[in-house]
């Protein structure tokens, strides 16, 4: 936790009600939960990680587990919430055309800070040329940070299919990275991709 509290603590906290307590979950979560459902192309990202985080405050004093436990819960309400906008728009998923896909987080590093603008743009064009299960799960693996078993339980799908999406979609990844051509670096290099050896 961001705060320095043991997560036990703000844990039973928010379970018992205490509103800042719920509001530091929401706070180190609803970032990557917003982001994830933007680059999903929910049409209403900030809406749909609302209504998720709606659906953890009514099942929080059900929930039992650690950090990475409710941080895998989260994602998993937040990737049913957006495939029932999936339904309920009727049509296949699109990608955002929204700019700010990525949650602006100032203060901290001023280098992070300038990455994290300048590499939205690029995030969000390569994840748009993934199939929807290979962007689920790299987004699944690097925006929420979660194992590949936490992933396998969101998507509802077995541990091999995940590492099989993973392999996949950061294969093509790096082939679109390769295939960019570079700017202010060093001919043959990327910014984004480490040198083969």
């Amino acid at each position: 936790m961001r705060t320095g509290l043991p997560f036990d603590d703000v844990l039973a906290a928010a379970q018992a009600g205490a509103g800042w307590a719920f509001e530091t979950l929401y706070r180190d979560l609803s970032p990557a939960v917003t982001g994830y459902l933007r680059l999903h192309g929910a049409a209403e990202p900030d809406d749909l990680a609302s209504e998720t985080f709606i659906g953890v405050l009514t099942g929080l004093s059900g929930f039992h587990g650690d950090e990475d436990a409710l941080r895998a819960w989260v994602f998993t309400i937040a990737h049913r919430r957006l495939v029932d906008d999936w339904r309920r728009r009727g049509r296949r998923p699109q990608v955002s055309d929204d700019d700010g896909l990525l949650e602006e987080r100032r203060g901290g590093d001023a280098e992070d800070d300038a990455l994290a603008r300048v590499g939205a743009a690029d995030v969000h064009r390569l994840c748009g040329g993934l199939p929807a299960d290979q962007r689920a799960v790299v987004l699944l693996r690097i925006l929420a940070d979660l194992t590949v078993e936490q992933v396998a339980q969101v998507m509802g799908r077995s541990v091999g299919s995940v590492k099989a999406l993973q392999r996949r979609g950061l294969r093509s990844l790096r082939t679109a990275l390769e295939a960019v051509p570079p700017e202010g670096v060093g001919a043959g290099a990327h910014p984004f991709v480490a040198p083969r050896r």
